[in-house]
């Protein structure tokens, strides 16, 4: 079997995508995987470091407000693009082409519609994206991950609920085994932060008051992830505030390629609430600290961290409120309150849908088989 993936432009559609290519050299270690995604994007950055063939079209961002310049040329740049993905799709005859969302899936997935092939499309959050709204018509198949999303996707052939895949890197690890690396003892309360794929300049924001905080508690580490864009930044903001040396305990960086691993050892999250970090902390049963970016689509960033929140696995700080004293009040609350902490854990995993490989695995081989 050969399969075209194509998703991508931030990790949350870049990550499921990846978990599908694992379901499906599960199904058949012998399946073709080719990943259509943009040039210089992250995409193109993270996906052949996974040993998976990767190809790039051209395409373009949508703009909501329709008609503007933008979008004009975004449409003469995603014609280019269909035009590409039809060219490859011709070449390499795949078997079915999957879409995990962002705009690169747009061209690509109506290529393969036009040229006859199975389509299926994967979206991760309650509020769909534009994309994916659009490529709801044509697709065979429409994998939801929330039953909130089915509403948007009247018009589509088939929707199936299915929930987020994850990577298999996330369930490889354990915690002794992580901690280790990390040189952490178990009397270390490791704190992993970060902002999504992108960063979050309010997290960093808070992240360098809680440095401050935290520099005398030998009992807690901090790794923390600006995000490419925002590191420098983030180091020129560390000097404005006197902070020419980071203390020992705390570790800032760019960008996370062993984020599974930053995972398992770690005793709290702060960070975005994306729908892949949320599937992420639940399928861990990790204890978190959410802080849903503002600006997203229908704000589903904040219906994502409140779902987790009402059913006590998490603390929500929006944007406006988060600020490093919050951070630091939760934290030592966790800490100094262990039942708390038990519980939170227990009421995350609650929460997880580990059942979402084989809802995946089922459909595709339904797809496949009957059409």
């Amino acid at each position: 079997m050969k399969v075209l993936i194509t998703g991508g432009g931030t990790g949350g559609h870049i990550s499921p995508a990846l978990a599908i290519a694992d379901i499906l050299k599960s199904m058949d270690d012998t399946t073709e995987i080719i990943y259509i995604g943009s040039g210089k994007s992250m995409e193109s950055e993270i996906v052949p470091k996974f040993g998976l063939r990767f190809l790039s079209v051209k395409t373009g961002f949508i703009n909501r407000k329709i008609l503007s310049i933008s979008n004009i040329i975004t449409v003469y740049n995603n014609v280019i693009g269909l035009f590409q993905a039809s060219r490859i799709i011709k070449k390499e005859n795949p078997d079915l082409v999957i879409g995990t969302g962002g705009f690169v899936s747009g061209p690509v997935v109506l290529a393969g519609k036009l040229c006859g092939k199975k389509t299926m499309i994967h979206e991760q959050n309650a509020y769909p994206g534009i994309t994916n709204k659009m490529l709801s018509r044509i697709a065979d198949v429409v994998m939801i991950s929330f039953l909130e999303s089915e509403v948007y996707f009247k018009k589509a052939k088939k929707t199936v609920l299915v929930g987020n895949p994850l990577k298999k890197e996330i369930f490889k690890h354990s915690r002794i085994q992580c901690r280790s690396e990390y040189d952490i003892g178990e009397d270390i309360f490791f704190i992993y932060s970060f902002g999504g794929s992108g960063g979050q300049v309010s997290l960093n924001n808070a992240i360098i008051e809680l440095i401050f905080s935290i520099s005398e508690f030998n009992r807690i580490k901090l790794l923390h992830v600006t995000g490419k864009r925002l590191y420098e930044r983030f180091s020129r903001e560390l000097k404005e505030k006197k902070i020419d040396t980071l203390p020992p305990n705390v570790t800032i960086v760019d960008y996370m390629m062993d984020a599974p691993k930053a995972l398992n050892a770690c005793d709290l999250v702060i960070g975005s609430a994306g729908a892949i970090t949320v599937s992420e902390i639940t399928a861990l049963g990790l204890p978190a600290i959410l802080v849903p970016k503002a600006y997203t689509a229908e704000n589903h960033q904040e219906k994502n961290a409140r779902s987790i929140e009402k059913n006590g696995g998490a603390f929500v700080l929006t944007e406006d409120e988060i600020s490093g004293d919050k951070l630091m009040e939760i934290i030592e609350r966790l800490m100094n309150n262990k039942d708390l902490y038990a519980t939170m854990k227990r009421n995350s995993h609650e929460m997880a849908n580990l059942e979402s490989e084989i809802k995946i695995q089922r459909e595709i081989r339904d797809l496949i088989s009957n059409g």
